[in-house]
């Protein structure tokens, strides 16, 4: 059968999704996918959704080409479970690791024409993960340069001319965005990460050779996290002293 069998998992944000896909952009078919937002830790719901899919679709580990993943930026405690969960799977079913940044695979929602896209998440602390992309001739989306923790009315800043906001950081800041006249939001119902999208790539990565080793493999976080942030504000102060 043509195309690679991808097991795509995506937990970026609190609206985690999980998915079967095989082939890529030419030939792309999906087989299964789950995807939920209840009042608990992504840890608590995502071995059992992988293994419901998995058994609804009559798919078994070792018919897997890849496991895809989708590697931040985004929730901090989000991406540690699902790196860990695609990592464990990885390595158990001896199947190759591929790693997609979570904006590569969010701006896949909308790639207008000859359009300038802005992917945006939500980052807290009043900034946003933002990515700038551009489609070609044939309409697919490509990075112009890399993520970045801002502010968003920063962002603004670097923005004369019309570009189209994709994700749900564009709708957590809508009041700062909205009166721009270069600005578009893009619908949110459909401006959401997907672990379909991460599957999609992933499948066209791993036919390049660019996979993960399982055990060194780490998130993409683009900030420091909180954690990391007081260490350095302690040290500093020992040293001072």
């Amino acid at each position: 059968m043509d195309g690679l069998l991808i097991l795509a998992i995506e937990t970026a944000t609190g609206c985690g999704s999980v998915s079967l896909t095989r082939g890529g952009r030419n030939d792309f078919r999906l087989l299964a996918e789950c995807t939920s937002q209840p009042d608990m830790t992504h840890s608590r719901r995502l071995l059992g959704s992988i293994q419901w899919m998995m058994q609804s679709a009559g798919v078994h580990w070792n018919e897997l080409d890849a496991i895809g993943i989708s590697m931040g930026p985004g929730s901090f405690t989000g991406l540690r479970i699902g790196m860990a969960a695609a990592k464990s799977i990885a390595m158990a079913a001896g199947t190759p690791l591929v790693g997609i940044p979570t904006l590569d695979a969010l701006v896949m929602c909308a790639a207008p024409e000859n359009s300038l896209l802005c992917c945006l998440l939500d980052a807290r602390k009043q900034e946003v993960y933002a990515c700038f992309y551009r489609t070609d001739e044939t309409g697919w989306p490509t990075r112009i340069d890399a993520p970045v923790t801002i502010r968003p009315s920063d962002l603004l800043l670097n923005i004369n001319e019309s570009v189209v906001l994709v994700g749900p950081g564009a709708h957590a800041y809508s009041d700062v965005f909205q009166n721009n006249e270069h600005v578009h939001i893009f619908s949110d119902f459909r401006g959401q990460p997907r672990a379909v999208n991460v599957g999609i790539l992933a499948e066209e990565k791993h036919r390049q050779g660019k996979t993960l080793d399982p055990v060194s493999a780490a998130p993409m976080y683009v900030r420091a996290s909180e954690a990391e942030v007081n260490l350095k504000k302690k040290m500093t102060e020992q040293i001072r002293q």
